[in-house]
């Protein structure tokens, strides 16, 4: 038997996709059988166009609703607020970590949170484990000298706090 794939969340991240998740459920849906109704009862539904678009919208819930489903059924919570044991703030960076790094090629500091690619929102500083600068920054230190990010163009960070 095949083990399902772990889905990487924060505890926000979990909560916000079960408020989507019940917002689907007992809103959109609702709304969406009601379109299909009317437009049901408009007649012929070879060329209606408002009985497409509810149909269209119907599977695009579905869809996304099963989508959540799955998530939810394959997610690991990850702590964002690590501690060591001895209730320090940990040392290393890793999925939950928020990390502010200098650019080398910049000299601009920038601070970013390592998260699942489920919750990745790089506008809002959220970037995926799996891009090219949270692989480079998994597992450093602030320690650490000279970290290189392997992108399209390769560039150096240096770590400069890790929460």
């Amino acid at each position: 038997m095949v083990e399902a794939e772990k889905i990487l969340l924060t505890k926000q991240g979990v909560e916000k996709l079960q408020e989507e998740f019940r917002n689907l459920i007992d809103v959109v849906r609702p709304n969406v059988i009601k379109d299909l109704q009317e437009a049901r009862a408009q007649g012929d539904l070879s060329e209606n166009a408002d009985y497409d678009a509810a149909r269209a919208r119907q599977a695009e819930v579905e869809a996304r609703i099963k989508e959540i489903e799955h998530i939810l059924a394959n997610v690991t919570i990850i702590d964002d607020n690590k501690k060591d044991k001895k209730g320090k703030a940990q040392r290393k960076v890793s999925v939950g970590s928020t990390v502010t790094y200098l650019d080398l090629d910049d000299k601009e500091e920038h601070t970013v949170t390592i998260v699942g690619s489920v919750e990745t929102d790089p506008f809002n500083g959220k970037i995926s484990n799996e891009s090219a600068l949270g692989v480079a920054l998994y597992g450093k230190e602030v320690s650490d000298k000279e970290i290189e990010v392997q992108s399209e163009v390769p560039y150096k960070i240096v770590i400069k706090n890790i929460q």
